[in-house]
């Protein structure tokens, strides 16, 4: 990455996505402030919400509401502004936008009228609670916030019970015991887990044990429903060592069938998480089986 000074002004015309704190109002980067100051507008999920943040740091930039029931109406007026040079900042009640929030409809039009996009990094829940609660972090898959329904909600579950990867979900205080019943039935009792929750704010914590401990807990502790809660699952065990041999194999005969050794070796450990070099091996043992046969 470049160094500080070589990253370009924040006073041209664009549209900046800007991470806010998820509680903590210390938790923004100086560059966030200046932009929200800079700009010609900012379009917040809720300006009663932004208004705190806002006025801590006394920006008085013009606030305009874009949220998931209005921004697809918003959009048109928005993107007219930001091609007629204006500057605009887009910023959800907590975090990062568009994860969980909306501003994916802005962005999407925003790119296809050529205005550019720019992401000012900071505050995100899901990545604050995988870097403290001990769980994988090499692989992890976001899935937000689960179902509402019931039956929507275990079957979703369900479809996720076999994933390798570490699994991270956002949940409300009035669903959470009810997802982590359904996680229970789907992951089952044993998997490893971990509960963040209120993260960054006061009554913050992050307990990690098995999702039928941390069931078991949440019922026995009812303040402890309260607030905001990311849940982090421990992915599936691995498979057996022949069941991932064979499906390494199964893979790399599919690319080889189109592609050069080299690229399916790449392609396939991205899909199977194999070794490259004994890929690579095996990729050139089953070539010259292929060709053989031809």
């Amino acid at each position: 990455m470049g160094r500080g000074e070589d990253i370009v002004s924040n006073a041209a015309a664009a549209l900046y996505v800007v991470s806010t704190p998820i509680g903590n109002l210390e938790d923004i980067s100086t560059r966030a402030v200046r932009v929200l100051s800079d700009v010609d507008l900012i379009a917040a999920e809720d300006t009663r919400h932004s208004a705190k943040l806002l006025q801590h740091y006394a920006i008085r930039t013009k606030v305009v509401s874009v949220h998931e029931h209005n921004e697809r109406a918003q959009v048109p007026r928005l993107i007219e502004m930001l091609r007629a040079g204006k500057s605009i900042a887009l910023i959800s009640d907590a975090g990062t936008p568009l994860l969980s929030d909306p501003g994916f409809h802005m962005v999407r039009a925003a790119r296809a009228a050529g205005v550019p996009v720019v992401a000012i990094p900071g505050p995100c829940a899901a990545i604050a609670a995988l870097s403290g609660a001990g769980l994988p972090t090499d692989r992890f898959v976001f899935e937000g916030f689960p179902p509402g329904r019931a039956g929507a909600r275990r079957a979703a579950f369900e479809a996720m019970k076999d994933e390798p990867r570490t699994i991270v979900y956002y949940e409300s205080s009035h669903r959470i015991a009810a997802s982590l019943a359904d996680m229970r039935a789907a992951f089952g009792d044993g998997r490893p887990a971990a509960l963040a929750r209120e993260l960054t704010k006061k009554f913050e914590a992050v307990t990690a044990g098995t999702l039928a401990e941390l069931s078991d807990r949440l019922a026995r502790e009812p303040n402890e429903q309260l607030g905001e809660f990311v849940v982090l699952i421990h992915g599936a065990a691995e498979s057996l060592p022949g069941d991932r041999d064979a499906e390494a194999d199964r893979v790399l005969r599919i690319l080889l069938e189109t592609l050069g050794v080299k690229e399916a070796v790449v392609l396939a450990a991205r899909l199977t998480g194999g070794q490259k070099n004994r890929l690579y091996d095996r990729a050139l043992a089953l070539k010259d089986e292929i060709s053989k046969t031809e």
